[in-house]
């Protein structure tokens, strides 16, 4: 199991999430509003309060090992913009997942 984490841009976020919706299996996403900086975004360090950070969107998934190429070439497609700033995707291997409700584990508790 896998954990895609993206950091999109906000006005990306429904056509990403429309497409993610689309993918027949794709098992869901957590979004988060969050805030930072990258090296050539946001780096105005004059201002008062939030040391030049902007607004970004967080998603964070978990997927089958054969659903990572399909998810992340989705996200690619749809944050695009070619413009600096655009985002980045994270996988990372996931060593377990239980459901709290039920106890149950791994892809059952995808389920």
């Amino acid at each position: 199991m896998q954990e895609i984490k993206a950091f999109i841009r906000p006005n990306m976020l429904n056509a990403v999430l429309q497409a993610l919706h689309e993918h027949p299996d794709f098992p869901g996403v957590t979004v988060s509003e969050v805030r930072g900086f990258g090296r050539v975004a946001g780096r105005d360090s004059s201002q008062p309060s939030g040391y030049g950070t902007v607004a970004m969107v967080k998603l964070e998934c978990l997927v089958e090992e054969g659903q990572v190429a399909d998810v992340v070439q989705i996200i690619q497609d749809q944050a695009a913009t070619g413009r600096p700033g655009d985002g980045k995707i994270a996988v990372h291997d996931v060593i377990s997942v239980m459901r709290i409700r039920t106890g149950e584990s791994g892809m059952d508790a995808m389920v």
